[in-house]
């Protein structure tokens, strides 16, 4: 589960980087396409700081 969180996260920071600066999208669909990458950064940076290992000292 952690590792596929951590393709999501990774996979989401490629796709904004691509989206901002190589894909030629302007206006709405840039906004549109960082946002649904934001998304998914969020959310499984989310799943991972849920799912980090607890230490009990």
């Amino acid at each position: 589960m952690r590792a596929l969180l951590w393709l999501l996260l990774a996979a989401s920071v490629l796709a904004n980087v691509f989206i901002s600066t190589f894909a030629g999208w302007t206006g709405t669909l840039q906004i549109a396409g960082s946002v649904s990458t934001g998304a998914v950064l969020l959310a499984s940076a989310a799943g991972l700081w849920l799912t980090r290992p607890h230490s009990e000292g």
